[in-house]
């Protein structure tokens, strides 16, 4: 075995040169593995004993994809498209065997090799649409001479990779092996060899037809998911190129286009948020060592709309969960909610009739607090009370095993306040989900002062258990999105609908006033202790709770089609009345202004505080709990786009407009601005 370089070794066994690729973790196309492969297939074809090559990967997968750490830097050579030419064009057959993964370039490499190998479990996809990117080395060119064009649009524009068993029937893969992958795609390579043929991708044209319009079709099927992003565009464009373009000509296509998109923002920004999900997970001064406590049954107190969303995370992780709530009624009403939403699951064909009754077997209803002695984790998901949660840990306390995790689901309230109740505030942690929590991927893991490392590290990691992304913040009133949520009333004229519409043409899937009608006006009101102070409890004293109710800030047929609501508008009215403020006409432009550049501002002073451990974290936290444009990469990012320099100016600007506080800017902006830096 020789090493070509420190990445691939090379070695030949009964006429097969056999190319190990074994860069860890996932053997991402660095520089070492792409000289390697081309010295290799090189060697290979001026070795007169060497009939056929095999390109193998060590390790848990085939090539996984592009190293993106180097786009950055200036490459260094050998140039990719160098090294697949090489391969394409070789004169002895080149075999692929491929398991794992076999994604973006490494797909890519695949396609230039003559035939491909592959085991029952692996994947093969091009997902560079999720960085804002188009596969830059044939792969939009190739993929569809062999899958098909209608197959190649769906994986380019999705980036969602496909099932061995699928590429085989589409012709992906020449052959499923199962048992040891590297001596049968050793035999394959062998008879290729013996049969003397060279298929080239590149050459295939038979399966480039499609109908007149096909393409408008699909850029109309997609507008409504793929909007704001410039990627996917992009890619159909390619694919058009592969069906109307001669190869080479497409190839020149695909490489301009590929330029474009990495200079623009939108994929800037999709790549650092890339980076920055991978880096919420990992917690400042926490050892990587730090043990667990096991977490296999968890107790859930509420099963109202938090409660019953939190508890479908368990059993959809197949976790038991004890739910408890104060009456049979409460507690029956929110058991069928939580069956009935797995049966609407159910009759969309994402889960099957047996897994609706599997998950409900898992849900153990109860009225009695003492029935989550035996609960593992416990997760207190009552309404924002302060009394009632500090007397439930109170109860919590005398109740729950030794070891147990105890935790709220406050979206504000102090969680020291709640720990010192309790004889182990080194236990009680917060886990605040958002709502509907079964479906949002936020999960803000709130550290409390005397929070102990191990629970943290049990909590961070059993979030991704659930299908949650967690970031670690600290305490504060309402922690780091609701703190940092700028719903600013529209007391100067601005309609609820027009900040909605502002904000939806700026990227979010919805504005404010229309994502309060989906979560619930009433969320953390209590109609006990309501004093009629802002608008929502107003609505909420009125029995407007937002979609739930048919009425909130809009109005809702039985389709949930809204309308404005004049009720809304009054009431805006006639809170600015009382505080003595003038309506006006306002732009979008100074609409967009006064939502965002608060919340920019706020997310400094909460970096100052070190309530959150890096700003990255805080655009972690609105990309995936308030629906911020991934293309735009959250707040922090939108602001280092702008400069520093900017945001300040504009909000010193309307600090003198308005006399508004929440303008002021942060001592850390400040800073930043004056040194020419940013949050990042």
């Amino acid at each position: 075995m020789i090493a070509l370089t420190d990445k691939v070794t090379y070695s030949v066994e009964d006429g097969v040169a056999v190319l190990t690729v074994d860069n860890p973790p996932v053997n991402a196309l660095s520089q070492g593995v792409r000289q390697g492969i081309k010295d290799g297939v090189e060697r290979a074809l001026e070795d007169p004993a060497v009939a056929a090559v095999l390109l193998h990967c060590a390790g848990r997968t085939f090539i996984a994809g592009a190293d993106i750490t180097e786009f950055a830097s200036v490459p260094q050579g050998p140039d990719f498209h160098a090294v697949l030419a090489v391969m394409e064009n070789a004169r002895k057959p080149i075999v692929a065997a491929i398991h794992g993964t076999a994604l973006g370039g490494g797909l890519e490499t695949a396609l230039c090799c003559h035939y491909r190998v592959a085991v029952e479990d692996a994947r093969f996809g091009l997902p560079e649409v999720n960085l804002g990117l188009l596969p830059g080395a044939g792969g939009t060119q190739r993929l569809p001479r062999l899958v098909g064009v209608e197959k190649a649009v769906d994986m380019v524009v999705s980036g969602n990779p496909i099932r061995a068993a699928e590429a085989l029937e589409l012709g992906l893969i020449d052959a499923l092996v199962t048992g040891d992958l590297r001596a049968q795609a050793l035999a394959f390579a062998r008879d290729a060899a013996a049969r003397g043929e060279l298929p080239r991708v590149r050459d295939r044209q038979d399966k480039l037809a499609v109908e007149p319009g096909y393409f408008d079709q699909v850029r109309a099927a997609i507008a409504r998911k793929t909007r704001g992003f410039l990627a996917p565009e992009l890619n159909i464009q390619c694919i058009e190129a592969a069906v109307s373009q001669p190869f080479d000509e497409g190839l020149a296509t695909e490489a301009k286009l590929f330029r474009q998109a990495l200079a623009s923002p939108e994929s800037a920004a999709q790549q650092y948020f890339f980076f920055a999900e991978r880096q919420a997970a990992k917690v400042p001064g926490l050892p990587k060592d730090t043990p667990e406590r096991p977490i296999n049954r968890v107790g859930i107190i509420g099963a109202g709309t938090m409660g019953g969303g939190i508890a479908m995370n368990m059993a959809n992780a197949g976790i038991p969960v004890t739910v408890v709530e104060m009456s049979d009624a409460a507690l029956q009403r929110g058991l069928g909610v939580v069956r009935k939403n797995y049966e609407n699951t159910a009759r969309k064909g994402r889960i099957s009739e047996g897994d609706v009754q599997a998950r409900m077997d898992l849900f153990t209803g109860s009225l009695d607090l003492a029935d989550l002695a035996d609960c593992d984790l416990v997760i207190e998901a009552v309404f924002e009370n302060m009394a009632v949660k500090k007397e439930i840990f109170t109860k919590l306390d005398a109740i729950a095993a030794p070891n147990a995790i105890l935790a709220s689901n406050t979206s504000a309230l102090n969680l020291n306040e709640i720990a010192a109740v309790t004889t182990r505030p080194e236990s009680v942690i917060g886990l605040h989900f958002f709502s509907p929590a079964n479906v949002m991927k936020l999960l803000e893991v709130v550290r409390g002062d005397k929070t102990a490392p191990d629970v943290i590290q049990t909590c961070m990691r059993f979030a991704k258990r659930i299908g949650k992304v967690p970031v670690l913040v600290g305490v504060c009133h309402g922690f780091v999105g609701n703190r940092i949520l700028f719903q600013r009333q529209a007391l100067e004229g601005a309609t609820p609908a027009h900040i909605d519409e502002v904000l939806y043409e700026f990227g979010l899937p919805m504005g404010p006033f229309q994502m309060s009608d989906l979560a619930g006006l009433d969320i953390g009101w209590s109609k006990e202790t309501s004093t009629g102070s802002t608008v929502s409890e107003r609505l909420c004293e009125l029995g407007r709770f937002g979609q739930k109710s048919g009425a909130g800030y809009y109005d809702y047929d039985e389709q949930r089609n809204r309308t404005p609501a004049a009720v809304a508008v009054e009431l805006f009215e006639e809170f600015a009345a009382k505080q003595g403020i003038t309506r006006r006409e306002i732009g979008d432009e100074e609409i967009l202004d006064r939502l965002l550049l608060p919340m920019i501002n706020e997310g400094a002073r909460i970096l100052e505080e070190g309530i959150a451990s890096r700003a990255s974290d805080i655009d972690v936290v609105y990309v995936y709990g308030y629906g911020w444009p991934v293309y735009r990469g959250g707040p922090m990012h939108y602001a280092n786009s702008l400069g520093l320099a900017e945001v300040r100016a504009r909000l010193e600007r309307y600090r003198g407009k308005t006399g508004d506080a929440a303008f002021e800017p942060a001592a850390l902006l400040v800073e930043l601005a004056e040194k020419g830096g940013s949050f990042t």
